[in-house]
């Protein structure tokens, strides 16, 4: 059983808070859930729109078909009428998208009329489409007046009574006006503890887990979900967060904590890393730990501001000037973001280089379901030299030549030690250098040192379907919820399975997994991806010499739903 619907409308109509409400109710009802969202670049105006699918059983992508279609302007009808299934219905009000229908698809629901009879305001005219949809659906209605309650209780009993009573008119109407609302989900149990969660709110969890007490940033979508997530929970964390006047601020605010001895991150977008690559420099020069979240949008330049794609693979993994290690994580759902998040920070202290959290649009704002996290996981471990050990020390060298390159991290001004470090080439004392001898030593170990023993950490690609499948499916980031489910469809036909990568860089061995031995076994290897330039199949091909016997590429800004890749892949298989 499964039922997807969608909200459509302008910008500053309130399709998150329907969205919001709807999917909430949905999983304390029982359901598993999946939300994504398609919004344009501006305030007011546009046209966006939220889907919500949900089902008895886990899900991880979207669908284009949808059962019911909440159209809060005309607009609405006009883009995503096709999309609605053979029995699908589509709720508007006629007066506020200014035509009436008479077909029996379509259901008029008076949301400005009833919000102003039951609240006394237009406002209100959202919680009446959300409890008409509630109704269409035969959901029970004391789960959505307990979460009203809840949602609008710092606003006052009135705003309380108001939306609820607003709810019940949406619920009362379809029940009394729509025979066709014949959805009759099968409910279960809710468990205690699952959650609606999206990919940005999962890293800034991962983040306070893992010990970050320093976060700067400077708003750009669609890392801002982070910022945000981060500033909510800096009092009850200890956390500093700072909105910087620009990235490049950003990022020296981030390395600057992390020197004077606090984890600490930073976020931004494609074109805010552009701005941040001298600092990443730095960071690599004098090893010093940091996180950076890179939130891909369409590019160059500007692109396309709220849309998705995964354009910055290549340029994340060679961005600034030099030769130095660096972590690259690219989750494909929340519950990766969570965990990788802790190892890129466990990575970045341990061996003192950067880590960067790759995600997209699409993830950082897509909601799932999951049924908790475990924070036991996130292991935090202090890899630096505090007080008492550092007074202990005959002599401290902030760069020591180590067999394992990784020198001691002390904090400055904690002891009788100078702890000091520069961005020129410098000696194991942190002190400017020219000589070619000490160069030749101290690249050997930031980089040659370290770059094995950070490969060693890295967890090969995930399998999921057949253990020696005649074609694969290969992805990385997050498109890992879209081929599982494609793998779900297709296994039943084929021989298939999905390779999925969420630890990039560096490339993991294969020596705990031959995931290479998978593909070159394989009848058909299809590599798919969000971008234009097929960049991780370039990227493996490059390291291992494995060409891809099919590519798949979308680049429109906006994500692959089922259907899309079923019929991509099916153009090429069969």
């Amino acid at each position: 059983m499964e039922y997807s619907v969608r909200i459509g409308g302008e910008a500053g109509q309130g399709i998150q808070t329907i969205s919001s409400i709807l999917g909430k109710v949905l999983v304390r009802t029982g359901f598993h859930v999946f939300t994504h969202q398609d919004y344009m670049s501006r305030i007011r105006g546009g046209h966006n729109f939220t889907q919500i699918r949900f089902a008895d059983r886990p899900i991880a992508c979207s669908r284009r078909q949808v059962d019911i279609l909440i159209a809060l302007d005309q607009q609405t009808v006009d883009v995503h009428r096709g999309d609605l299934a053979p029995d699908g219905l589509v709720i508007h009000d006629s007066e506020t998208i200014g035509r009436k229908y008479d077909r029996p698809e379509f259901i008029d629901v008076p949301a400005r009329r009833l919000a102003m009879e039951t609240a006394g305001k237009r406002l209100m005219e959202n919680t009446v489409a959300a409890g008409a949809a509630s109704g269409m659906l035969r959901l029970e209605l004391a789960p959505l007046e307990k979460l009203l309650s809840q949602t609008f209780a710092g606003k006052g009993q009135e705003a309380v009574d108001g939306n609820i009573a607003a709810a019940r008119a949406g619920y009362d109407f379809v029940l009394n006006n729509c025979p066709r609302c014949a959805f009759t989900p099968a409910t279960s149990e809710p468990p205690a503890r699952r959650m609606l969660i999206d990919g940005n709110s999962a890293v800034g969890m991962g983040a306070l887990l893992s010990g970050c007490r320093f976060y700067a940033a400077y708003p750009m979508t669609p890392s801002t979900g982070v910022l945000n997530f981060m500033a909510g929970q800096s009092r009850r964390h200890s956390l500093v967060v700072e909105q910087a006047e620009d990235e490049i601020s950003a990022i020296n605010m981030a390395i600057g904590a992390s020197y004077a001895g606090v984890r600490s991150m930073t976020g931004t977008a494609g074109g805010g890393f552009a701005l941040m690559v001298e600092g990443l420099s730095l960071a690599g020069m004098t090893e010093t730990p940091v996180v950076i979240f890179v939130g891909q949008r369409p590019a160059p330049a500007t692109g396309l501001p709220t849309r998705t794609e995964q354009g910055d693979l290549l340029y994340v993994l060679n961005a600034a000037h030099g030769e130095f290690p660096r972590v690259v994580m690219a989750p494909g759902s929340p519950e990766q973001a969570f965990y990788l998040t802790g190892k890129a920070f466990e990575l970045a202290e341990k061996y003192q280089v950067p880590a960067v959290i790759l995600s997209d649009t699409y993830l950082a704002d897509a909601g799932w379901t999951l049924d908790g996290l475990d924070a036991a996981r996130i292991e935090y471990r202090d890899h630096r030299l505090r007080a008492d050990a550092l007074e202990r020390l005959e002599r401290y060298q902030r760069h020591a030549f180590t067999e394992s390159g990784v020198s001691p991290l002390a904090e400055p001004g904690a002891s009788r030690h100078l702890v000091v470090t520069d961005s020129d080439e410098h000696d194991e004392d942190g002190h400017i250098i020219e000589d070619a001898a000490t160069r030749i030593k101290m690249v050997d170990k930031r980089l040659r040192k370290k770059l094995p023993l950070i490969r060693a950490e890295m967890e090969p690609p995930r399998l999921y379907g057949e253990e020696r499948p005649e074609i694969v499916l290969a992805g990385w980031g997050s498109n890992y919820g879209v081929l599982k489910e494609a793998v779900d469809e297709l296994r039943e036909r084929h021989s298939i399975a999905m390779l999925h990568w969420s630890e990039i860089w560096p490339l993991p061995a294969t020596d705990r997994y031959d995931y290479l031995a998978v593909l070159r076994r394989a009848r058909r290897t299809i590599c798919i991806e969000n971008n234009a330039g097929s960049q991780f199949a370039r990227l493996l091909r490059s390291e291992t010499g494995f060409q891809f016997s099919n590519r798949v590429n979308r680049f429109d800004g906006r994500p692959f739903l089922l259907e899309d890749m079923l019929q991509e892949v099916g153009k090429i298989i069969g």
